[in-house]
């Protein structure tokens, strides 16, 4: 017999006050579903994870579950209040027989249990509330930006977890490299309405473009059909006495039909506009070292910054990612060493505290009040890159709407205070980004335009973020904070820099082959004892010359692609020596393990 859904809403209808966030909504989750659930910021995204929740309750409709089955729901912002540490919340609905799976979450997401909620960090925060989720074990997990303020170790970590995990589960993420591993289908909420895809998460851009060519087309039609019916109305009038009523009210009936089509919300209309040219040279560190009492966050490290690099920094949160940032923008001062900024540099900062943003202020405030974009003595105008314009406009650029503009900061969502301070960011003309986690809450359409942007701007950036998908499209040079002080240079973006990694850790040649190769009389008694076939014994002959051959390959690929210049030059032959990088490690995994088995089975 098959099973009853997990979940269902049946015709949802929820209104705050103004125009309604859904109306006729149906949605069905079978048990084992595993949904990315998607939208523009705004969109009502969260709201509904509310409703599947329980924890928002619908002006119309129905939340059916069936008898027995649990819903845990990770919030962006869970509430700690009552709870002196960590593990106090995560243990909270949990008997001290089910302690360990707290602590085995724990031990995953590398968190202290015992830390105080008063001092911990919005990362720590997070990992906290999933190793709650998950020591809960609910049958479906409504998981809302898990990866906001989690390292690149952790999101793999909990896409280890989620991957191996029985329970449903629906995604609110940004990552698309962390829904590309573990969504089986997409939810897509668009102007109230859930559209399902049963495929993985890498089809829906595709999907969602043609669903959107459809809908044009079918707009197009209805507009040609409105103004040929809207002419037969004026031009019969001369032509006939009596009009056909009918006719007219059907003319009357189209054109409430057109009305009643909801527009797309349109992209946000940003632009990054550089300054002056800066010298070729932007950032020359030499020795810079830094440590907080015992506690070592940079051991002697050079960088030669150039105009135009775009420098990711990645690396375990903790490891000192935004200080070195701040070190080699000249806002901290490094223990030893030098940090010289090269001439006519205009730097714009994007905080990933959002620091910068006063919560009570309004958004008209936070745009006027800036003295960098505000004009002076006007209340009502912004400066956009040398370039008066009315703040309510400007705000529009951004998908503000008029009656936000007087809205207090604190009452915008995580991807509209995102939004907001690019708006303050992009108002400026610089030649220096500084972009310290900027993908956090934003919505997919506004990271490709973000992506397609930086891609464009002429100036240079430093970019610190954990989105391996953003570090791929954006990144030219990766700098890798790999604990204990140590910083490594690495080409490319994050997946060349796990290329390059893997190939500089494996073994030294001489000392594989050392290991391998033996001496002819050896070789010859040991073929007597062994079991193994004349083919094998051949084989296992030649793999330690091939392994050599494919080490001296990788070596000369690396060194190739360890120039950060063959990838703004030379990009095909960048993308080919990546691909043969990637071939020649899987040929030599795979050599490795065949000689292995062979050398055992002559054992």
């Amino acid at each position: 017999m098959a099973r009853p859904p997990l979940l269902q809403l049946n015709d949802i209808a929820l209104t705050f006050g103004g125009d309604p966030v859904f109306s006729s909504l149906d949605l069905v989750v079978q048990t084992g579903d595993r949904l990315a659930l998607v939208g523009r910021n705004g969109s009502g995204k969260s709201t509904l994870m509310k409703v599947m929740a329980g924890l928002v309750e619908a002006d119309a409709g129905s939340r059916v579950l069936p008898d027995g089955a649990s819903v845990g729901y990770l919030e962006q912002d869970p509430d700690f209040s009552g709870f002196s540490t960590l593990g106090d919340f995560a243990l909270a609905n949990l008997g001290p027989a089910e302690a360990w799976r707290v602590e085995a979450a724990a031990e995953g997401l590398k968190l202290r249990l015992d830390a105080s909620v008063e001092a911990a960090s919005g990362g720590e925060r997070r990992r906290a509330a999933l190793a709650r989720l998950l020591a809960e074990a609910p049958d479906l997990m409504l998981l809302d930006e898990p990866t906001n303020h989690l390292d690149i170790e952790a999101i793999e970590w909990l896409e280890g977890e989620l991957s191996g995990t029985k329970a449903g589960f629906i995604l609110i993420s940004h990552d698309r490299a962390f829904l590309k591993v573990l969504a089986r289908g997409t939810l897509w909420l668009d102007r109230g309405v859930v559209r399902r895809q049963d495929r993985g998460f890498e089809r829906f851009e595709e999907w969602r473009d043609t669903i959107w060519a459809e809908e044009d087309l079918a707009r197009h039609k209805l507009d040609r059909k409105i103004k040929a019916e809207a002419r037969w109305a004026v031009e019969g009038i001369s032509a006939r006495r009596k009009r056909n009523m009918g006719r007219v009210r059907a003319l009357g009936e189209l054109r409430d039909e057109r009305a009643a089509m909801i527009r797309r919300q349109s992209t946000a209309a940003m632009a990054l506009e550089a300054g002056t040219q800066s010298g070729k040279r932007v950032i020359e560190a030499r020795g810079i070292s830094k440590s907080y009492g015992d506690t070592v966050i940079l051991r002697p490290f050079d960088l030669r910054v150039l105009r135009g690099d775009r420098i990711a920094f990645v690396g375990p949160n903790g490891a000192g990612k935004t200080t070195l940032l701040k070190i080699l923008t000249g806002e901290l001062d490094p223990d030893v060493g030098s940090v010289v900024h090269g001439t006519g540099i205009e730097m714009a900062v994007f905080d990933q505290t959002r620091s910068a943003l006063d919560p009570d202020a309004t958004l008209w405030e936070s745009l006027t009040n800036d003295p960098t974009i505000g004009v002076s003595g006007r209340s009502d105008q912004v400066l956009v890159r040398g370039a008066p314009r009315h703040v309510v406009g400007y705000l529009k650029d951004f998908l503000f709407d008029e009656a936000q503009a007087r809205a207090p900061v604190r009452s915008l969502s995580g991807g509209e205070k995102a939004r907001l301070l690019l708006a303050r960011i992009m108002a400026r003309e610089s030649n220096l980004l500084v972009l310290d986690e900027p993908t956090n809450d934003l919505d997919v359409e506004t990271l490709d335009l973000l992506q397609d942007l930086l891609g464009e701007y002429p100036g240079t950036v430093l970019l610190v973020s954990h989105d391996r998908d953003f570090l791929d499209r954006v990144a030219s040079v990766t700098v890798a904070l790999e604990g204990h002080g140590r910083a490594v240079v690495y080409a490319g973006g994050w997946t060349d820099m796990v290329a390059q990694r893997g190939a500089m850790q494996r073994p030294n040649t001489d000392q594989v082959s050392s290991k391998k190769m033996k001496t002819a009389p050896e070789q010859a008694d040991k073929e007597k004892k062994s079991g193994l076939s004349f083919t094998e014994k051949h084989r296992l002959e030649e793999l330690p010359k091939l392994i050599e051959k494919l080490e001296a390959e990788i070596a000369k690929l690396s060194d190739l692609l360890s120039d950060p210049a063959i990838y703004t030059t030379q990009a095909v032959k960048a993308q080919k020596a990546t691909d043969a990088l990637a071939e020649r490690q899987t040929m030599l995994e795979a050599a490795e393990l065949e000689w292995l088995t062979l050398e055992e089975k002559a054992g």
